[in-house]
């Protein structure tokens, strides 16, 4: 990596603005969970009747987005669904439901971002919508 770029990361201002946007869009109550590049918490919100379970759901999509080789938590289902083994070699705290996506910013990856609580292509689109008004860059956007 370029010694320009060593300390490139998710900024919390970027990452609020991504939650902000979330909270903002959801068409009902989500939670969401922005990672730096190591899957670890930059920012996060769970909106007042959110199901328990869509924080760890929102904290592993973006884990998986931001530590694994995919930019999506999609892409990495893809690319493993056939394959069981494969599947089950990951990380056992990968997920593969949709609404995980890395981010980019000047083509770099800087962290990532997890949506749960909405089907999850409406998990994904809001995560997508997020990153892009945020100023930064998924994989699809």
């Amino acid at each position: 990596m370029p010694s320009g770029h060593y300390d490139l990361g998710m900024k919390l201002e970027q990452a609020r603005a991504i939650v902000e946007h979330v909270v903002a869009h959801a068409t009902s109550a989500v939670s969401v969970f922005v990672a730096d590049t190591h899957g670890e918490l930059v920012a996060a919100a769970t909106m007042d009747g959110a199901a328990p379970d869509t924080r760890l759901n929102a904290q592993r999509k973006a884990y998986t987005a931001a530590r694994s080789d995919a930019r999506s938590t999609r892409e990495l289902a893809e690319k493993v669904r056939d394959d069981p083994v494969e599947r089950a070699s990951f990380d056992p705290f990968f997920t593969f439901f949709l609404g995980g996506l890395a981010v980019f910013e000047d083509g770099f990856r800087v962290g990532a971002v997890g949506v749960s609580g909405l089907p999850g292509e409406v998990d994904e689109q809001l995560a997508l919508e997020a990153i892009a008004a945020a100023g930064l860059a998924s994989a699809t956007g």
